[in-house]
């Protein structure tokens, strides 16, 4: 499998938000059980803001921010789906949703589970991204 970047389509169940995100086709994602994450069942990708393109106009976007109000969740307006959001770990990035990403361009997948129910001692083990120009 290669470690250069494609470019992975992805979106929402109804298709009003719609993005792209360049990522390795092997993808490594990690899987939180906090309470969002459980609940929304987002399998992470993180990508600095730089790789992540929103093809969609952000009045067909909800914001949701909750507890310290770093993250912030984005969601459909219609139907939903939450297909990426700006992480607390990561506020200079995206998580992007593996399993809103259309399959073709995914070679494989390789899940780590973190702890996110005990968020402020695991987050260290969280990959850090990046610092960049926004």
């Amino acid at each position: 499998m290669s470690d250069d970047l494609v470019t992975h389509q992805g979106g929402c169940h109804c298709g009003k938000v719609r993005f792209e995100v360049d990522a390795t086709p092997s993808v490594d994602a990690v899987l939180c059980n906090c309470s969002i994450c459980s609940l929304t069942a987002h399998l992470h990708l993180h990508v600095p803001k730089k790789d992540f393109r929103l093809l969609t106009d952000w009045d067909q976007i909800a914001t949701y921010s909750f507890n310290t109000g770093v993250a912030r969740h984005y969601f459909c307006k219609t139907c939903g789906i939450k297909s990426f959001y700006i992480p607390r770990s990561n506020p200079n990035g995206y998580s992007v949703n593996v399993r809103c990403l259309q399959p073709e361009t995914i070679e494989g997948l390789r899940v780590t589970e973190f702890d996110g129910r005990n968020w402020d001692e695991n987050v260290h083990k969280i990959k850090r991204l990046p610092e960049e120009d926004a």
